[in-house]
């Protein structure tokens, strides 16, 4: 399995994109698009942010519940595990009431991650996504989410970070939400991002955090959430969010650190580096401005790929069960509040 490391490490750093090639500047916001599927066209198409002032089908919405998942890049088998992990986010999505929005997170996909979860007819009638291809990614995995269809999506960025040697950034997506007044919105900053793996010297998961907590207390946003696989795994990981003025959503409903009901990481690990770096909190939602935080919990435990084949080979790499990521997900619903 650390094999396996090195060569993903060596293949992305062989990968990414030099800065001189790309459009956008480190730590500045840089504008994408995202899609929608247009059945006419049979198509995943671009389409246009809205302006705080429609209305539309989100009226009724009260609740926004967001999944963040980290489906593990390294592993083989891509396009099995991401079926699985899909299949499971059906389960989990398909039977909200209609007053909750969705919204997914996910992190370390691959370029065949996204037509996957592009052929999905339940995504393709729920969900508008951010990314059809790897064109906004500087390293060969990234960042993609999908926004419920009944939410205005009124702006989309990725603020690639400077501080970081393998490629971060946040993938960013304004989404509005009603507000008590007759014919107004309210912005709901989304920010998803994948910080820093390993520990480095000086640390870059600060700078980072930093760079988030700016964009998600920005004039005109009314609230701010970031989620992701934060590799929370040094002392200062701990801090974080109250160093950058962030609520901690496990922590504010009563989680503690160092409790085996909070880990995200290492139960699904290879056997060999559970046993080297033990379990860890690792997946994080932060949040700030006008929410109201009702629920969190972790999910995607014992998911498994199907196939022979396809059991057989990550068992084959030191796995106690042929899981379809090394990562449990984390999700937090909340209420839009003044």
């Amino acid at each position: 399995m650390e094999e396996l490391f090195r060569k993903a490490l060596e293949h992305n750093e062989a990968t990414k994109k030099p800065l001189s090639t790309v459009p956008w500047k480190p730590d500045q916001p840089y504008a994408q698009p995202f899609f929608t599927y247009d059945r006419s066209k049979q198509a995943w198409t671009s389409a246009e942010p809205k302006g705080l002032g429609n209305k539309d089908s989100r009226d009724g919405i009260s609740r926004l519940r967001l999944y963040s998942w980290n489906i593990d890049f390294m592993l083989p088998f891509a396009k099995a595990r991401m079926d699985a992990a899909l299949e499971h986010l059906h389960e989990l999505t398909s039977k909200l009431p209609s007053s909750t929005a969705t919204v997914i997170f996910l992190q370390e996909c691959v370029e065949e991650d996204l037509a996957t979860i592009g052929e999905k007819e339940w995504v393709r009638d729920k969900f508008n996504v951010t990314d059809v291809d790897s064109r906004n990614w500087q390293a060969y995995y990234g960042t993609t989410t999908l926004i419920d269809r009944r939410l205005d999506i009124t702006s989309c960025f990725r603020v690639h970070y400077e501080k970081t040697r393998m490629e971060r950034d946040a993938l960013v997506v304004d989404a509005a939400l009603p507000s008590p007044v007759a014919g107004a919105s309210r912005t709901v900053r989304l920010c998803n991002s994948h910080l820093e793996s390993l520990a480095v010297d000086p640390p870059l998961r600060p700078a980072q955090v930093r760079v988030l907590a700016t964009h998600m207390r920005a004039p005109g946003v009314h609230a701010g959430l970031a989620a992701g696989d934060f590799n929370a795994i040094q002392p200062f990981d701990r801090t974080l969010h109250a160093d950058h003025g962030l609520k901690d959503a496990y922590l504010e409903l009563g989680g503690r650190e160092d409790g085996e009901e909070g880990y995200t990481w290492g139960q699904q690990a290879a056997t060999s580096l559970r046993e080297r770096f033990g379990c860890s909190r690792m997946d994080k939602v932060y949040f700030t401005g006008g929410l109201r935080l009702h629920s969190f919990e972790r999910f995607g435990e014992d998911v498994l790929v199907s196939g022979e084949q396809e059991r057989k080979g990550i068992q084959e790499l030191g796995f106690e069960k042929p899981w379809i990521t090394d990562h449990l997900g984390v999700v937090a619903e909340f209420e839009v509040v003044d």
